[in-house]
């Protein structure tokens, strides 16, 4: 891309190595199941259900696994939801990038910016287009007749360029009357008004002399422009002094700017004239007298023919904008008071939070704060030329910070965790540019790290419809929350339609003609939530209150039901807790080897820690230290 540059802030902290068995350990403390309102559909009658650990530090290999099995962090917390429990089903999802295939939109999307760097990109249009309530309704899906989403369209779009058109015309007359001031023609002292280029109803246009049909659209800003001057400088009239003898009469100023503007109108297909003050525009075919007299009033909209036709007539004329310097740069996960400030009116503008709940203390804690142990980049071709980590990746343009993705890079993918921009740019669509950007990085790097093959974009929520843009990133699979086996989203999309929770696996074994596996009933399955949730970010922020909460015994009143769930997983354990590696005053032990020491404690802790190595796995919970403090 012309005028983009990518840039890569090597961190100058240390690391622990590059190798697999080098890259330092994972530390983790059980915060048990924590309950709140769901982030999503913000409804408090709905109740999110997760399983909850406080990463004190984890390797990037860890989480990459961690991520595998349906987990997610919010700085330095991680959380599983409890599928079958939760009011909003989330679904893991992600994108082999080499095989990505854009959609004409995310095209779009692309070019535009494209066209903005370049300084041809008609901004104002952009942002008129974007605010159009007939498009916000159609991509909102609300229901309605056919016939009524096209006629509120049709008028909307006729109400935009309108408004386009006049607002280009008032902006013209509004230049050339800033030309004249500077030229010392118009005291410099003096406050103008602003001109208004309004539209000439229909029904006026029959009261005027013959010709005025094709009169299209008119300004009085002459008259105004005259009474402040003479206010402004108290100016003395002589009672005799006729108006055409006046110099500073809205005639003359009138007839003086359709002059300067006639070259202008001309190249648009109007003819300007100044008509006793008034500044007319008339369609190019019919030649107006400048001595005309008619009294113009101002009011209605044309056709939307004429609309469009004159639209297309506008665009050309428009003067070719200063090429812009796009950069993208990438840095360790650290606070940056300009990031913040940009994240503040970020969740105040677009996502209507109270000043007073935008603190930099939840900031950190959402966005910053990382447990992950950073990799450093090195000659080992298995590491990309960054490192690994937690990364922001920052969009400036001409030296303006207008977006931050936060993102964490890992072994197999990079893994979007959210996004905030400007308002002021929401016309290049930046949380779609910022994951056509990441998917792009992806495919460069995995030339470097072969390994490093997946865009991972967080959670999945089929039962809200502002998640399911992801899907849109093609071809795309979900992680099956009981055998975590990835399944394509065309096979999950039709399940998914039906019920907001589904073990996804089974529709696949089923097709493979395999029916050993217990197949989980319809009982497990929730209520759909809401729809409230933007589209440009991954994850929900968790309340600081929320994020440590009491182990809960698995004996629990909320586990009923739930061990049936979880007796049909093919990871089920054996019940042998023996391995795992327990953490405790700054020694390393298995299990096996402390449990003499927990006897009076002992049907307590093994009940959390049956319960945490289902969550994470066998795996992981012989590799990772469960600390006890």
């Amino acid at each position: 891309m012309a005028g983009k540059t990518v840039k890569s802030e090597a961190s100058t902290s240390s690391s622990s190595g590059n190798s697999d068995n080098n890259r330092g350990e994972t530390v983790v403390s059980d915060c048990g199941r924590r309950k709140s309102s769901c982030g999503y559909c913000k409804s408090t009658a709905s109740t999110s259900v997760s399983h909850g650990l406080w990463a004190h530090s984890i390797t990037v290999d860890d989480y990459q696994e961690l991520l595998d099995r349906g987990w997610r962090r919010s700085g330095s917390f991680l959380y599983k939801p409890e599928m079958e429990k939760t009011c909003c089903p989330s679904y893991t999802i992600r994108l082999r990038a080499r095989d990505f295939v854009p959609s004409k939109e995310q095209q779009r999307v692309s070019k535009r910016m494209q066209r903005f760097v370049d300084g041809t990109l008609d901004v104002k249009k952009s942002v008129e287009t974007r605010k159009d309530p007939g498009v916000s309704a159609s991509a909102c899906g609300e229901a309605s007749s056919s016939g009524t989403k096209k006629s509120l369209s049709n008028k909307n779009k006729e109400k935009t360029v309108g408004d386009h058109i006049t607002y280009y015309l008032s902006e013209q007359v509004d230049n050339m009357i800033r030309t004249w001031s500077e030229s010392g023609q118009f005291p410099c002292s003096v406050q103008l008004p602003k001109a208004s280029v309004k539209k000439v109803s229909q029904a006026k246009r029959k009261l005027l002399v013959e010709g005025a049909e094709d009169l299209m659209y008119s300004s009085n800003i002459a008259f105004q422009i005259a009474a402040t001057i003479r206010q402004a400088q108290s100016i003395a009239k002589d009672a005799s002094q006729s108006a055409e003898d006046n110099p500073l009469s809205p005639k003359i100023i009138a007839e003086k700017l359709a002059a300067s503007l006639d070259l202008l109108a001309n190249t648009n297909g109007l003819a300007i004239r100044a008509c006793n003050g008034h500044i007319n525009f008339y369609t190019a075919a019919t030649q107006v007298s400048s001595n005309e007299d008619s009294h113009i009033a101002l009011g209605a909209q044309e056709s939307a023919t004429e609309r469009k036709d004159f639209s297309l007539r506008l665009s050309p004329v428009h003067p070719q904008g200063k090429r812009r310097r796009l950069e993208i740069r990438l840095k360790r996960s650290s606070f940056d008071p300009e990031e913040f400030a940009l994240y503040r009116r970020y969740q105040i503008k677009v996502h209507n939070d109270a000043p007073d709940h935008v603190s930099e203390i939840s900031y950190r804690r959402f966005l910053v704060d990382t447990p992950l142990v950073p990799v450093q980049p090195s000659g080992d071709s298995r590491v990309p030329p960054c490192g690994f980590g937690s990364f922001h990746q920052q969009y400036v343009i001409d030296g303006r910070l207008v977006a931050v993705g936060v993102i964490d890079i890992l072994p197999k993918c990079l893994s979007s965790k959210y996004l905030f921009w400007d308002p002021d740019f929401a016309f290049l669509s930046p949380g779609k540019y910022s994951a056509l950007q990441e998917i792009g990085w992806v495919k460069e790097n995995e030339v470097r790290c072969p390994s490093l093959q997946y865009y991972y974009l967080g959670y999945y929520i089929h039962s809200c419809s502002k998640m399911r843009y992801k899907a849109a990133y093609y071809p795309s699979e979900l992680l099956c929350p009981l055998r975590y086996q990835w399944v394509p989203f065309d096979v999950a999309q039709p399940l998914l339609d039906r019920k907001p929770y589904v073990v996804l696996s089974d529709f696949v074994l089923l097709q493979n003609g395999e029916s050993s596996q217990p197949l989980v009933s319809e009982n497990v399955m929730e209520v759909q939530g809401d729809e409230n949730h933007d589209e440009d970010s991954n994850d929900v922020l968790i309340d600081d209150e929320d994020e440590m909460t009491e182990p809960e015994s698995e004996s629990s009143d909320d586990d009923s039901g739930s061990d049936s769930f979880d007796q049909t997983s093919v990871e089920i354990e054996n019940g042998n807790v023996s391995e795992i590696l327990i953490g405790l005053n700054g020694s390393r032990l298995r299990y096996k080897d402390l449990r003499r020491a927990f006897v009076h404690e002992e049907s307590y802790l093994e009940s959390q820690l049956h319960r945490y190595k289902r969550v994470v796995g066998e795996k992981l919970s012989e590799r990772m230290v469960y600390s006890l403090g």
